[in-house]
């Protein structure tokens, strides 16, 4: 448990700690994990508002973590709720005031707000302190709900959150409005790009890059782990790898519609101008900024390359998108991209989109099911994907197929 003083020194970090997230995502999963700790809490969720409804984003339980294999996830689903008085998360985020309830199994039958048991009877999880705080924006509209769940001792036995821990929370949650107001402009801004890439190319629609983003950081996550990465380092490259994946096919903006939109299959010209837009991708990222820049120039530029070097667009130049090397003796043959120089992010991007297109539903096609893309996959293992990348995959089959869910076509 930490100390009064800190807590104190804790929240006095917490604006610079959050003002290094950028990805939405990954900002509410640092904020959950500090609220919690700030108040010993063994469990907690965030909903954020979409127009009259909050939607169940992100959860964290360490009772139910701990039932889990090493390395593994919790899955949960998402789902919505009305922005009303009848739920506690919907009574809080309609008066824009917190609530703090020492046993929601003791709720007064004549409050307008009842506590819902299917999670613990799904889960056989024992809710019981329960401290609901609004998320305001500056202008005093309430953004997302934060909700910490079980309230714990030094001895870790579930007790009530205290007047002091609602109060601290209250100054907690206005430093994470900041941040999650930022995160979700940056968000909306990415969505906008991939909005004016969807008006050219149906395929490019925001569920598939979010959905690309999600699956590529959980890669990547893994990846890391098994070299020893410091938790630091990992949580800065996957907030960046995560707003980078989502930007990888922005380059087709400046693909001609004939041929976006041509029904059928590419003849040879036409495939050589689509691949353009690797190229064209990276030259938006070129008057590199930050790290995030040079990722998505990375990713932009490399997620059509193949392990096997039959991939494009190759060793190129940005600005002139001539071939780096020339061609391999006199046969004319191109220079390929060797394996060690194709970036990670862009490796991991590359599984992370070919599984999600093959998946998906598109005017020209059917989704594949389930077995025939995992077949695809595992059979370009050393050929079309990096194999360990491939591996790390099917060991995140859970976690992949939960993302799917929660970001549909339609969502």
């Amino acid at each position: 448990m930490l100390s009064e003083r800190e807590k104190l020194d804790t929240l006095a970090n917490l604006m610079v700690e959050l003002s290094h997230v950028s990805d939405l995502d990954i900002l509410m999963e640092h904020i959950l994990t500090q609220a919690r700790r700030f108040v010993n809490a063994d469990a907690g969720s965030i909903y954020i508002v979409y127009g009259d409804s909050l939607q169940f984003t992100y959860t964290q339980n360490d009772t139910l973590q701990k039932r889990l294999a090493k390395g593994e996830k919790l899955i949960y689903s998402t789902f919505t709720l009305p922005i009303n008085k009848h739920s506690i998360a919907g009574y809080v985020a309609a008066t824009g005031r917190p609530l703090n309830l020492a046993d929601v199994y003791s709720v007064d039958p004549t409050l307008p707000y009842k506590f819902s048991k299917e999670f613990d009877e799904a889960s056989k999880y024992i809710t019981r302190s329960i401290l609901t705080i609004p998320l305001k924006a500056g202008n005093g509209d309430v953004l997302g709900i934060l909700q910490i769940i079980n309230a714990q001792d030094a001895e870790n036995h579930v007790i009530p959150f205290s007047e002091k821990d609602e109060k601290m929370m209250m100054h907690f949650a206005s430093i994470a409005s900041i941040a999650l107001e930022r995160a979700q402009m940056t968000r909306a801004n990415i969505l906008r790009m991939i909005k004016m890439a969807e008006m050219r190319d149906p395929k490019e629609t925001g569920a598939h890059v979010n959905r690309v983003g999600g699956f590529a950081v959980e890669i990547y996550e893994k990846w890391a782990l098994k070299r020893n990465l410091s938790r630091k380092e990992i949580d800065k490259n996957r907030d960046i790898l995560r707003m980078a994946a989502m930007l990888h096919d922005v380059g087709k903006v400046a693909i001609s519609d004939v041929i976006l939109k041509k029904p059928g299959r590419f003849n040879k010209d036409e495939f050589e101008i689509m691949k353009q837009h690797t190229i064209l991708g990276a030259r938006l990222f070129f008057d590199r900024q930050s790290d995030f820049d040079k990722a998505a120039l990375k990713v932009a530029l490399t997620h059509h390359e193949r392990w096997d070097g039959n991939g494009y667009p190759g060793p190129v130049d940005i600005l002139t998108s001539s071939p780096i090397g020339g061609s391999n003796n006199l046969k004319g043959i191109p220079i390929r991209i060797k394996q060690e120089e194709i970036p990670l992010f862009g490796r991991i991007v590359a599984i992370a989109d070919v599984y999600d297109a093959l998946s998906t539903a598109r005017i020209y096609k059917e989704a594949w099911n389930e077995s025939q893309v995992l077949s695809v996959i595992e059979k370009e293992a050393g050929f079309h994907f990096d194999p360990e990348l491939v591996e790390i995959f099917f060991s995140s089959l859970d976690i992949i197929r939960s993302i799917q869910k929660r970001y549909t076509d339609n969502h």
